[in-house]
């Protein structure tokens, strides 16, 4: 009786995995249209950063901050490093594939931002002409322009391991939703506020931030989705 059950659960909860990654899909398109129309057609981006730019001393005010760098960069960087080390290391003790998926997650995530970051030719903002560099804006996905500057700062790493911590929701989402949701929430909250310390600092614009946080949700449900495949096609040799 338990052989003809087991096998038969195995196509349902297929199917409610497809249903659920076949919905973050439209979501991170739909994401992905939002950030390209707000950097192409607004000047968010600009106004958000005029904000903390003193044009007497021609500076970002905030940029040399101690406090911001070592209490919202350094060390809350420092704490999402530990965190993502310590699903590894949970889950290499308990030989629990899904918790250590969790942090390879968080540790891809994050890689795959600072790879993007590292190829990046955009600049940021105080290399920019607008705030006193001599770099040239130009929009994300268009034509470089002929004085990019630096480049390398797009998408906004820092923020990128903030946003990790939502890997813990995609670990909880069928367990546990009131945990779930909790992860999910700190890693919005963590990364809106580890981004904010930068462009405040003039690191980084805010599409920089939003699409750090839309490279890190992708990562995740990505290989949270392969875990998943592999799961199930193990549950069918196994009851096979």
């Amino acid at each position: 009786m338990r052989t003809e059950i087991l096998p038969l659960s195995v196509p349902l909860a297929s199917g409610d995995q497809r249903a659920f990654y076949l919905t973050q899909g439209m979501v991170l398109a739909a994401l992905a249209l939002l950030f390209w129309v707000l950097n192409r057609f607004t000047s968010l981006d600009l106004w958000l950063a005029t904000l903390a730019y003193d044009p007497v001393s021609g500076s970002f005010v905030l940029k040399d901050s101690v406090w911001l760098d070592w209490v919202s960069h350094r060390l809350a960087k420092y704490a999402v490093i530990g965190i993502a080390l310590y699903w590894l290391a949970q889950g290499v003790r308990q030989r629990d594939a899904r918790i250590f998926t969790t942090g390879m997650a968080m540790a891809l995530a994050t890689l795959a931002v600072s790879l993007l970051k590292a190829a990046s030719p955009h600049s940021c903002p105080w290399s920019l002409t607008q705030f006193g560099g001599s770099a040239e804006l130009f929009t994300i996905f268009g034509e470089v322009s002929a004085h990019p500057g630096p480049g390398h700062c797009f998408p906004g790493g820092h923020a990128s391991g903030g946003f990790a911590l939502m890997a813990g929701y995609l670990f909880y989402r069928d367990s546990h939703r009131a945990r779930a949701y909790g992860w999910l929430m700190a890693g919005l909250l963590a990364g809106a506020l580890m981004g904010a310390g930068q462009m405040v600092r003039g690191a980084h614009f805010l599409s920089h931030n939003l699409w750090s946080g839309w490279v890190v949700w992708l990562v995740c449900v990505v290989v949270f989705a392969l875990y998943d495949v592999m799961h199930v096609l193990h549950q069918k040799n196994h009851f096979a």
